[in-house]
């Protein structure tokens, strides 16, 4: 006799359906990845004769000697990502949530106040030129390791992630019990509200990680000395350098010598690979908490 489901269940045809779907799903998002790890292996000649393959028709290192033939830039450019990527996830998070835990109570006088006013600047911002003087002229982001850190440091889609996560989550009688134990304000954030909202830092703390090992754009508008440059933005200019000689190849003699040194194809690949660098080993850590801190904390509340 067949089994009926339950109400929290789902049948055995839904479920193989999706199954089904999130492989399908799974394959299409590893497909890229093997098949730039494949065309970045690949000879350029063959590249550009048979096109792109997941397997290569010859084998060739010349995609990452060209972009490790300066090896002391490229692992500067990696120090840079890294170490701005770790000091900022550390420093955003705990501006995160020492901005949303004030908010989330409700005997904090003036916490409509400051949720009306990270809300605020969520929707409306001065805009691209009105920072960039800003930041510039009275604050000197240039050329300082700070340019990268202090521009993403706080993000109000955040903020409300986080302060949506603290009212849902956790129990007011937690704080009352606490403070008539005589717990200080900082000490029931520290031993108790903090220990309960690891899925909500873990979610965010992924957030701020992949924010800022992609920014390149900050580069761009506030970094010109080469040392300084993040892993990104050096990859980004030499793209910019590689489409330069493209466009120009066919006019200039010059350009089309030195185009002739370089796998104009598989190195875009291969720089795909090096840009995801440690990233994507990073996300495996995060992910036990992602779900859940992110499925409660977008509640509305």
């Amino acid at each position: 006799m067949k089994k009926k489901a339950g109400v929290n269940q789902i049948s055995n045809r839904a479920n193989c359906i999706i199954n089904i779907f999130f492989l399908i799903y799974a394959i299409l998002c590893i497909a890229p990845l093997l098949l730039s790890l494949g065309v970045s292996l690949t000879d350029e000649k063959e590249v550009v004769l048979h096109g792109f393959n997941f397997i290569p028709r010859k084998f060739s290192l010349d995609a990452y000697r060209f972009l490790f033939q300066d090896a002391s830039h490229v692992l500067r450019a990696y120090g840079v990502s890294i170490f701005v990527t770790v000091v900022g996830t550390i420093f955003s998070v705990m501006l995160t949530a020492l901005y949303a835990y004030p908010i989330s109570r409700k005997d904090f006088p003036a916490a409509k106040f400051f949720t009306f006013f990270i809300f605020f600047t969520m929707l409306f911002n001065g805009g691209l030129v009105a920072s960039f003087y800003i930041n510039t002229q009275l604050f000197h982001f240039k050329n300082r390791l700070y340019s990268l850190l202090l521009p993403l440091m706080m993000n109000p889609f955040n903020v409300l992630i986080v302060r949506t996560f603290y009212k849902q989550s956790v129990p007011k009688s937690i704080i009352e019990s606490s403070k008539i134990d005589g717990a200080s304000e900082f000490r029931i954030f520290i031993q108790m509200v903090l220990p309960l909202s690891k899925p909500a830092i873990a979610t965010i703390a992924l957030f701020d990680t992949l924010c800022y090992w992609n920014d390149w754009f900050s580069s761009l508008l506030y970094i010109s000395d080469v040392k300084l440059y993040s892993l990104q933005y050096t990859m980004y200019t030499a793209l910019m350098n590689i489409k330069y000689l493209l466009k120009f190849g066919e006019t200039s003699s010059d350009a089309l010598n030195s185009l002739g040194t370089v796998p104009t194809q598989t190195v875009r690949f291969a720089m795909v690979l090096i840009a995801i660098g440690p990233i994507i080993l990073a996300y495996p850590y995060f992910q036990k908490h992602f779900v859940k801190g992110l499925t409660i904390g977008a509640l509305k509340g």
